[in-house]
């Protein structure tokens, strides 16, 4: 069997996976075949993301028919190391829900879990690999159903109001997206990238206007989709009222898939030598500059834990937004990396904080003073993943900001170079009390309980995300220069 047909294969096999999940009897099962599938997913990944290190991108063509009018799957170096980093991050989210799940989910509820689970991973890898935008809003559709079904399945009365405001605010992305592909195909013709991008270079003098609008219309579509900020109304809410797992997938993986179609769009289909691109591109950055500041602003101002944290995924992504904002290819290349660093960073937060707020049967930072004392190997990782987030030295997170920082000086533009400073403070005031808390402050009443130590088999995904972070600070330089080499 070729390579060239995983991608495919690994949409299939959670669509396959998911739908064998609903029928089967035990819900054991149902996470034994949800942890193989992902396993096996895993293993596509890797082989895809080799291929394209070793000899760069390749096509699929999925049926007899080959573009413009088949369905086609477009997997460069950045697709191949962004879905191998998505699908190890799923593995271990996915192992860690095995033993969280049950106190968060109705026993009747955890098959449909893994359903919504597999569904929503299979949607995501079709979003990163398609090279059709058509294509592309089908994952996106039913990707977003089953995130908002990830978020409503605790069955609590704030995850049904936060579905709803989650699933209108999307539904409106959505139609924006589809908007900005009915202009993009009444001036092409085309709904392929690689052909859009070939007759927009032949009439986008004609239709600069159309071109600009489309433009646009995706920003914001997928600009809600992926929670750049004023557009995160939904996030906050979402996130910190969904089960512990479904936080993690959404926050570390579904985000990214967005943001990383959205680059595809902006570079593979309408193309940066468009002279409109420009004034998007300021957009982004003032959006991305807003989402730094203001996100870990309200992150400051949180009580509960798992609020805090999402408001910190505002702000992060305001860090990705930002890096495309600048309009280089070191800028996109440092701003790819970021994705990689905050999936990693993010999906150990949320697990972290998930089992701690389990532990403690509080979700309110001033009720988990102490709690690094009765859990300090949970809280070790949590506090390691906290540093990543705040910049320090050679976690992820300090080397897509120290980046992101240099190239604001080689341009020239000391406000942004401001704006990163700054914010990369504000992360600090929000991350540094609550993990000084966690091993210094005493409890506000009754005595250190240490039975709520993690066990080893509930740890040990926790270590493995942690090391493949440390190991994407330690590899980003060539992590990053593979990013560059294949935006040419």
């Amino acid at each position: 069997m070729k390579v060239d047909s995983f991608p495919l294969l690994m949409v299939l096999l959670f669509y396959l996976s998911a739908f064998i999940t609903i029928l089967i009897y035990k819900n054991e099962i149902a996470k034994k075949i949800a942890m193989c599938s992902s396993a096996v997913g895993v293993v596509l990944s890797f082989f895809v993301m080799m291929e394209t290190v070793r000899n760069g991108s390749f096509i699929y063509n999925a049926g007899h028919f080959e573009a413009p009018w088949g369905i086609e799957l477009y997997v460069g170096r950045i697709e191949g190391i962004i879905s191998f980093a998505l699908m190890c991050i799923y593995l271990l989210i996915s192992w860690s829900s095995l033993y969280i799940i049950d106190a968060e989910v109705d026993e009747s509820r955890v098959k449909l879990y893994y359903f919504l689970c597999n569904i929503l991973i299979g949607s995501v890898m079709g979003a990163v690999f398609t090279n059709d935008i058509f294509n592309a809003f089908v994952f996106i559709e039913v990707g977003t159903l089953a995130s908002c079904g990830i978020i409503v399945v605790k069955n609590q009365k704030e995850n049904y109001l936060a579905t709803l405001k989650y699933l209108i605010l999307s539904s409106l992305g959505s139609g924006l997206f589809l908007m900005g592909a009915s202009f993009i195909y009444s001036i092409t013709g085309n709904l392929n990238l690689s052909y859009i991008n070939a007759e927009l270079s032949k009439v986008s003098g004609d239709y600069p206007t159309v071109i600009l609008i489309a433009t646009g219309l995706f920003t914001v579509g997928l600009g809600i989709k992926s929670a750049m900020f004023p557009l995160h109304t939904w996030l906050p809410d979402g996130h910190s009222s969904a089960p512990t797992s479904s936080s993690a997938l959404l926050s570390a993986i579904v985000l990214k898939a967005f943001v990383l179609l959205y680059i595809k769009i902006l570079y593979r289909g309408i193309g940066v030598d468009s002279m409109e691109i420009e004034l998007v591109f300021e957009i982004l950055l003032v959006l991305g500059s807003a989402g730094m500041i203001v996100g870990s602003l309200m992150a400051i101002a949180q009580k509960e834990l798992k609020r805090m944290i999402a408001y910190s995924t505002v702000a992060q992504m305001g860090y990705i937004f930002f890096g495309i904002g600048l309009g280089t290819k070191s800028g996109l290349a440092f701003a790819i990396y970021h994705i990689i660093a905050h999936a990693f960073a993010k999906s150990i937060l949320f697990i972290t904080a998930g089992n701690m707020v389990k532990k403690a049967k509080s979700k309110y930072i001033e009720d988990l003073h102490g709690i690094g004392r009765e859990m300090p190997l949970t809280m070790g990782v949590f506090t390691v993943a906290s540093l990543s987030m705040v910049g320090i030295p050679i976690l992820p997170g300090f080397v897509s900001k120290w980046n992101l920082a240099l190239e604001t000086i080689e341009l020239g533009r000391y406000v942004l170079l401001a704006v990163v400073l700054v914010s990369g403070l504000l992360n600090a005031l929000y991350y540094f009390p609550f993990v000084i808390g966690g091993y210094f402050r005493d409890k506000k009443s009754g005595e250190l309980d240490y039975s709520r130590r993690l066990s080893l088999k509930e740890r040990i995904p926790l270590y493995i995300m942690t090391a493949g972070m440390v190991y994407a600070g330690a590899a980003s330089n060539e992590i990053i220069e593979l990013f560059k080499a294949a935006l040419g």
